[in-house]
C-alpha cells in the first residue's frame, strides 16, 4: 500500500515539473533550490497582480451592465473598445471607471471614447431589435 502511494506521489512530482518546465529535482534531497523558490515567488506575485486586475475589470463590467442594460460580453467589449481608442490597457480603463464611484473624474479622452462606444452599442442594439420585428 505504501509503495503505491509513493509511486503516485513520484508521478505527480514528475508531471508537475514537466508542466512547469523546470529541471527534475534530485531524488535524494527532496528540496528545491533557492533559484526555484525565487522563480515560484515571482510567478506567485505575477498571478496576484493579474487576479487583482481581473477583479477591477469585473467590477467595471458590472457597472457597465447596470448602467447600460447589456450582457457581460457587450460590457467587456465596450471596455475593450475604449481601451483601444485611448491606447491604454483594459485594467487601466476599468480602474478609472471604478474610481468614478469615489468621486474621481473620468479623464476627458476616456469620456469621449466611452461616449462613442455607447453610441455604437445602442445603434447596433437598435438595428438588432428592428431586424427582429420584421
Amino acid at each position: 500500500m505504501q509503495r503505491t502511494t509513493t509511486i503516485h506521489a513520484e508521478r505527480w512530482h514528475l508531471r508537475a515539473e514537466a508542466a512547469w518546465g523546470s529541471e527534475p529535482r534530485g531524488q535524494d534531497t527532496g528540496q528545491g533550490t533557492e533559484q526555484d523558490t525565487a522563480a515560484l515567488r515571482a510567478e506567485n506575485d505575477q498571478l496576484r497582480r493579474k487576479m487583482a486586475g481581473r477583479a477591477v475589470v469585473d467590477r467595471a463590467c458590472g457597472m457597465v451592465m447596470v448602467l447600460t442594460p447589456c450582457r457581460r460580453g457587450a460590457a467587456r467589449g465596450l471596455l475593450v473598445e475604449v481601451a483601444r481608442q485611448c491606447d491604454l490597457k483594459l485594467r487601466e480603463v476599468a480602474a478609472a471607471l471604478v474610481a468614478t464611484t469615489e468621486d474621481e473624474p473620468l479623464p476627458e479622452q476616456m469620456h469621449r471614447a466611452l461616449r462613442r462606444a455607447l453610441v455604437r452599442l445602442y445603434t447596433a442594439d437598435r438595428r438588432f431589435h428592428t431586424a427582429d420585428r420584421r
